[in-house]
């Protein structure tokens, strides 16, 4: 039947037509991924943007109730609304997560309040590298469920101690299991928060 098609000419439209059906496939494919990955790459620097609003809103809102206090331990809300009261509010709105568009799973302190947000989505995320210094510990992370955003921030931390082999003002190199020099002491251990003396 199909060959009888092909030797009255109807065969070669046939084949044209079933030809442009396949590219148009194609066609729709890859324009459905390039759109699916647009999609998620809007959606994660929205994660990002927002994250960080919401780790910077609560390193502000510890260290300003903070002041006054006899504590060194960190104060946390106990929801991200309370972070957009007024008459000075930390955070313009309490944010949805970006990528479920539902309720972020919260990181709680020990002592009580959310210390951190985090995504409840468990899906790779397409950055991998190259992320701004206030999220640069999520280099290497598989899912978007590791990208903890949060108070007291890893990468902020980082950015206080100095790259082993460094100098530091007055001090020995920071090399770990490093020996002092024969006849010479061994340099005290610093106080954290101690002014130094010169």
């Amino acid at each position: 039947m199909f060959c009888r098609h092909i030797r009255n000419g109807r065969g070669v439209t046939y084949l044209a037509l079933m030809f442009s059906i396949v590219l148009i496939g194609i066609s729709v494919s890859a324009a459905a991924r390039q759109w699916k990955t647009l999609v998620q790459r809007e959606k994660e620097a929205d994660l990002i943007a927002k994250g960080i609003e919401i780790q910077n809103a609560l390193a502000l809102y510890s260290a300003t109730m903070k002041i006054g206090r006899v504590t060194l331990a960190d104060i946390y809300p106990q929801t991200l609304f309370e972070l957009t009261r007024t008459p000075k509010p930390f955070l313009r709105k309490a944010y949805v997560d970006p990528l479920t568009g539902g309720d972020w799973e919260y990181m709680r302190a020990p002592t009580g309040g959310i210390m951190g947000v985090r995504s409840k989505s468990k899906a790779k995320p397409i950055k991998e590298r190259d992320f701004p210094l206030a999220v640069r510990h999520f280099e290497g992370r598989k899912t978007y469920h590791d990208w903890i955003f949060q108070h007291p921030n890893p990468s902020s931390m980082s950015l206080l101690t100095p790259p082993m082999g460094v100098i530091p003002p007055g001090g020995a190199p920071m090399i770990p299991g490093a020996q002092p020099a024969p006849g010479t002491a061994a340099p005290a251990a610093p106080i954290p928060g101690a002014p130094r003396v010169p």
